[in-house]
């Protein structure tokens, strides 16, 4: 995790945040990784940085999940894990499993950093309790035609408008979505 660690400083400490709440995000997420690799993964309990991607159409419509658990519309993306060596790798390799969809690409420059309460375990399978996902959000884009596949995590997957957003929307979502916009061409 030293490798995704030092990527996560890095691509941090240089980001211009896209909004006034992702910049007092970012430093947040830097204050937490003063505590070194261990706040990359979910047994740091005050909290560990996790990765999550917007997925965009060709067509301009957004790729959403509705959360099994929360039961709220939001992008995908998940914890890290040991096989990641950088953040926007950690948030692509989420956005493949959660959506079936193949040949997705990245801008490996952030949109959005939020930081939010959760309940997670420490580790697949242990009981969840109160921790904090400081949550580095990516633009994924998907190649025209593609089909999604609904994974495991998710009770439902489905595309929207910009202008059409279901409900309930986790909170922060709608905020990534201006900046994942205006990179496209």
């Amino acid at each position: 995790m030293t490798a995704l660690h030092d990527d996560a400083v890095r691509v941090l400490t240089t980001w211009q945040a896209t909004t006034d709440e992702g910049d007092v995000a970012r430093k947040s997420v830097l204050e937490l990784l003063t505590a070194g690799p261990v706040a990359m993964t979910r047994a740091h309990r005050p909290g560990h940085v996790t990765a999550s991607a917007l997925v965009v159409g060709a067509d301009g419509r957004l790729l959403l999940c509705l959360h099994g658990r929360l039961g709220k519309w939001m992008q995908l993306g998940g914890h890290c894990e040991p096989g990641d060596e950088t953040l926007a790798g950690a948030a692509l390799r989420e956005a493949t499993e959660e959506s079936g969809i193949p040949g997705l690409t990245i801008d490996p420059d952030p949109i959005d950093v939020d930081v939010h309460g959760v309940r997670c375990g420490a580790a697949e399978g242990t009981p969840a309790t109160e921790s904090v996902h400081y949550d580095v959000r990516f633009l994924v884009r998907s190649p025209a035609g593609a089909t999604e596949q609904i994974s495991a995590e998710s009770a439902d997957l489905a595309w929207f408008t910009p202008d059409a957003l279901p409900s309930p929307l986790a909170s922060a979502t709608a905020r990534q979505i201006e900046p994942a916009l205006s990179r496209l061409p």
